[in-house]
C-alpha cells in the first residue's frame, strides 16, 4: 500500500490544485510573458502577488515565515511578511480564507534543506528528493498551464520547442542550489545539461526515485485533476521524450544551416565582401577548405557587387559538389562614422628594415594586368600595381630591372623575382629595396639591348584610408553635418579632432557624462557637451601611441535610453533583394518583441516562407528578451537561429560579463532548440597575421558548443578555415587514442 505524501508535497498539491481553471487565465499568461531571460530568483515571477514559502523538509508541523510581495499604488512591488505561522496556518494563508489563490504564484519552492543543522544523511534522505523533484515538476507543468495562450500562438512546427522552453525558463526561476547538491550527492540528475529536455529528465529521475522507493505517491496520480487535458495528453503521447527533443533540434539546425559536412558537428561561416569578385579563386579556396555557409555584410558593397558573389558562390557549390548557403546581414540601425573625404591616390611601398636602418626583405609587389584581380592565394605581397600595357606585360621576364619615378620625384627600381600564370594572362612579382610612393599614371620602363625601351602605365591606385588618430585628453567633435569635416592634416589645434555621424538618433538621445565607445570598444571617451549638430567627446582610453579611428566605425553609447526603429528604409529595400538571392536573413540589433513583430510582417509582406531568419543578439535589451523574442519568432514558420555578435554586445554589456551572457544564450537557445552560431573576432590574429593566440585555439574548442562558427574577413582567412575544420573534426576519443597507456611495474605492486 503506497503511503499519502508528505506535508510538504501536500501543500504545493493544494497549491496548483486550487482553481486550476485560473492559471489559464490571460492574466497569468501575461504577466509570466514578460519574465526576462536572466532570472532574478529573488525577484517576484509575476508582478501581482507572489508567496515565497520557506519550508523545511521535516515533516512535522513547525513554525515558517512567509515572505510575499504585492503590488502598490504606483504599480511598484513592496515586500511584506507574515509572523511565524503553522503548516495549517499556511494552507489558510494560499486561500482558505476566502481569497483567490489563483492570483498567487510560488516564486521559489525549494528551500526544503535550507535547515544548514540537518545532516548530510537528511540531504540525501530519497523521499525528501523525491518531493524536491515533484515540487519542481508540477511548477513547471504549471507554467506551462499558465501560458497555454501564449503557446497557441506559436507555430505548429515549434510547438514542442516553445513548451520546452517555458520548462526552461520555470526551472530557472527557482533557486535549485540546494537540489541540485542533493541530487549530486546521489549520482542522480545534472540539473545543468537538462536543457533541451526538462520535463523528460524530470520525470525519468521522479520516475528513478519511486522504483527505488516503493512506499512513495505514484507521480502519475499527483497531476492527474490539476492540470487540464491537454498538458496530460502530451505527456502520455511522449511528445516531449529526450529522444524527440533531441531530433526536434537536430531537424531545425538542420532546416537553417543545412547538414554539416566532412564529420563535422558545427558549419563554418566566413564573411566575404568585395575581395570575393577581386579573386578568382577565394571562394573555391574557401569551401575546399571546409566553408559551408557564405555571410555578406549589407552594410558595405551594393546589390550588383553582392549579385556576383552569389553568383559565383552558386556556381562554384555546383562545379565542386560542396554545397554551401548564404546569409545576408541587414545593416539594421547600426551607428557608425560617416566616410570620411578621400586621401590621394598614392601607394606607399616600404621594404623592411632593422634598427640600423639597413634592409632585411625588400617590399613584395605584385604587377598585374588592369582588372585582373586578387594575386593567388598563397601569395601575400605588400602591394598590389595594375600595369596597363599589354606589350610591357608580355615581354616582361624574371631578372627584368623595372624603372620608374615616385610621386616626389625620386628615381626607383623593381626587380622581377616571380612568375604565375593567371585567369587573365600572367602576373609577377617584384622586389622594392627603397621606399617608393607610387600613384596612377606612373610610367613604368623596360631598358631593352638594341629595341626601343618597353613602356606601362600604372592604373586604378585606390585613394589613401583617411582616418584620424586619438589619445587620451584629446577632444573630438561628432558632427552631424558633414560639410563642416576637416582634413586631418589642416585641423587648427593639436588633440582637437572632427568625424561625422549623419545618423539623428546619437544627436537625439545622448547627454552629458555618458560613456561613448568607437570602432567595437579599441576608443573610449566620456560625452561632454551635446548640441542639435554636435557632440563634444573627451577621450579617456586609447593605445599608448594613439589608436585610428576611420570610416564606417562603429559607435556604442551603452548606457543611452536610444531607441532605434526595428528595420531601416535601407533594410527594407535590401530585404527584397535578399528574399530571392539568399537562404537566410541576419536582423541586427534586434531589441524586443516589437522588432520581431515588425519583421513578421515584413516577410509576410513578400509571401516568404522558406528563408531562414537569423536573430543577431547584440545589445542589452536583445540579451535580456531573448526568450520572449524567440516565442514571438515561433509564432511563424520560418526556420530560426540566434548569432552571438560578441563585438558589440561586449560593448554594450561590458567585457567582464560576456562569458557569462553567452553561456546564458547558449543555454536559452538549447532549451528552444534553436541553433545558435558563435561569431566575432574568432581566430582573429590567424585570419590577420596567420599566427593564432593560445586563447584563441581555446576560444574555438568552446565554441564547439554551438551549430556554427563565424570568421571574418582576412588575408589568411583560407588558412583558418582549414585550421577550424582541423579543431572542429577532432575529437576526445582521437586524443585518447594517441596517450600512451600508463604500464605499471610488478616491482612496485
Amino acid at each position: 500500500v503506497r503511503q499519502p505524501p508528505t506535508p510538504f508535497l501536500q501543500k504545493l498539491l493544494a497549491i496548483h490544485a486550487a482553481n486550476s481553471s485560473d492559471f489559464t487565465s490571460s492574466i497569468f499568461c501575461e504577466k509570466f510573458s514578460h519574465i526576462p531571460c536572466r532570472l532574478d530568483v529573488k525577484k517576484p515571477v509575476f508582478r501581482e502577488k507572489s508567496l515565497q514559502f520557506l519550508a523545511g523538509q521535516t515533516r512535522d508541523l513547525k513554525s515558517k515565515s512567509v515572505v510575499f510581495s504585492s503590488q502598490n499604488e504606483n504599480d511598484e512591488l513592496e515586500r511584506g511578511g507574515s509572523s511565524a505561522c503553522t503548516d495549517d496556518s499556511m494552507l489558510t494563508a494560499l486561500g482558505n480564507d476566502g481569497s483567490n489563490p489563483g492570483k498567487a504564484a510560488v516564486d521559489s519552492l525549494l528551500h526544503c534543506g535550507a535547515d544548514r543543522s540537518q545532516s548530510a544523511e537528511n540531504l540525501g534522505n530519497q523521499g525528501c528528493l523525491l518531493d524536491k523533484l515533484k515540487a519542481v515538476h508540477l511548477h513547471i507543468l504549471a507554467m506551462e498551464q499558465w501560458n497555454a495562450s501564449r503557446l497557441k500562438l506559436c507555430h505548429r512546427s515549434y510547438s514542442i520547442s516553445a513548451g520546452n522552453l517555458i520548462h526552461f525558463l520555470a526551472l530557472k526561476s527557482l533557486d535549485v542550489a540546494q537540489l541540485k547538491q542533493d541530487l549530486s550527492s546521489v549520482g542522480l540528475l545534472n540539473l545543468e545539461t537538462i536543457n533541451p529536455h526538462v520535463i523528460a529528465s524530470l520525470s525519468a529521475g521522479i520516475q528513478t526515485l519511486e522504483n527505488l522507493n516503493p512506499n512513495s505517491l505514484n507521480s502519475k496520480g499527483t497531476v492527474e485533476g490539476v492540470f487540464n487535458s491537454k498538458i496530460l495528453d502530451k505527456l502520455s503521447k511522449g511528445e516531449f521524450k529526450i529522444s524527440k527533443m533531441t531530433q526536434r533540434a537536430s531537424s531545425n539546425r538542420v532546416l537553417l544551416l543545412g547538414q554539416p559536412q566532412d564529420d563535422r558537428a558545427s558549419h563554418i561561416m566566413v564573411t566575404i565582401g568585395q575581395e570575393a569578385v577581386e579573386s578568382g579563386t577565394l571562394i573555391n579556396d574557401l569551401l575546399e577548405t571546409g566553408t559551408t555557409i557564405m555571410r555578406i555584410n549589407c552594410a558595405h558593397g551594393n546589390q550588383n557587387v553582392w549579385s556576383e558573389i552569389i553568383r559565383r558562390i552558386r556556381r562554384s557549390s555546383h562545379m565542386l559538389e560542396k554545397p554551401c548557403r548564404v546569409l545576408m546581414d541587414l545593416a539594421g540601425p547600426k551607428l557608425r562614422t560617416d566616410k570620411m573625404k578621400p586621401g590621394p591616390c598614392v601607394m606607399r611601398l616600404s621594404p623592411k628594415k632593422n634598427g640600423a636602418g639597413n634592409v632585411v626583405f625588400p617590399a613584395q609587389v605584385w604587377l598585374s594586368p588592369q582588372g585582373a584581380g586578387a594575386p593567388p592565394a598563397h601569395l601575400s605581397p605588400d602591394a598590389l600595381l595594375f600595369v596597363d600595357g599589354e606589350e610591357f606585360l608580355t615581354k616582361l621576364k624574371i631578372g627584368d630591372a623595372v624603372r620608374f619615378s615616385d610621386a616626389r620625384g625620386k628615381r626607383r627600381m623593381l626587380k622581377i623575382s616571380k612568375k604565375f600564370p593567371i585567369f587573365a594572362g600572367v602576373g609577377f612579382i617584384a622586389e622594392c629595396t627603397r621606399t617608393a610612393y607610387v600613384q596612377s599614371g606612373t610610367q613604368l620602363c623596360i631598358k631593352g639591348n638594341k629595341s626601343k625601351p618597353l613602356v606601362g602605365f600604372v592604373v586604378d591606385v585606390p585613394p589613401v584610408e583617411q582616418f584620424v588618430r586619438l589619445r587620451v585628453g584629446d577632444l573630438l567633435t561628432i558632427s552631424r553635418d558633414s560639410s563642416n569635416e576637416q582634413d586631418e592634416a589642416t585641423t587648427s589645434k593639436v588633440g582637437v579632432h572632427r568625424v561625422t555621424c549623419s545618423s539623428g538618433y546619437l544627436f537625439d538621445s545622448v547627454k552629458p557624462g555618458e560613456p561613448i565607445a568607437f570602432d567595437d570598444g579599441k576608443i573610449w571617451g566620456v560625452i561632454k557637451g551635446t548640441s542639435n549638430s554636435e557632440i563634444i567627446v573627451s577621450i579617456t582610453h586609447a593605445g599608448p601611441k594613439g589608436t585610428k579611428l576611420g570610416s564606417e566605425k562603429s559607435i556604442n553609447i551603452p548606457e543611452s535610453s536610444i531607441r532605434f526603429e526595428g528595420l531601416t528604409s535601407k533594410d527594407l529595400m535590401d530585404l527584397d533583394f535578399v528574399a530571392t538571392h539568399a537562404d537566410m536573413v541576419g536582423i541586427s540589433f534586434v531589441r524586443d518583441i516589437r522588432d520581431i513583430v515588425v519583421l513578421n510582417q515584413e516577410l509576410a509582406k513578400r509571401k516568404l516562407r522558406n528563408l531562414g531568419i537569423i536573430l543577431k543578439i547584440e545589445t542589452k535589451g536583445g540579451f535580456e528578451n531573448l526568450s520572449l523574442m524567440l516565442l514571438e519568432a515561433m509564432t511563424s514558420p520560418y526556420p530560426l537561429g540566434v548569432m552571438i555578435a560578441r563585438g558589440d554586445l561586449a560593448v554594450e554589456c561590458g567585457w567582464e560579463k560576456l562569458a557569462d551572457i553567452q553561456d546564458e544564450i547558449l543555454s536559452i537557445c538549447s532549451a528552444a532548440h534553436v541553433p545558435v552560431i558563435w561569431a566575432t573576432q574568432v581566430l582573429e590574429s590567424l585570419v590577420k597575421s596567420g599566427v593564432p593566440t593560445r586563447a584563441e585555439i581555446t576560444d574555438v574548442a568552446n565554441g564547439r558548443r554551438a551549430s556554427c562558427i563565424m570568421l571574418n574577413k582576412g588575408k589568411h582567412v583560407v588558412e583558418a578555415v582549414s585550421t577550424l575544420n582541423t579543431i572542429l573534426k577532432g575529437s576526445s576519443k582521437k586524443v585518447n587514442a594517441e596517450l600512451k597507456p600508463l604500464v605499471i611495474s610488478r616491482r612496485l605492486i
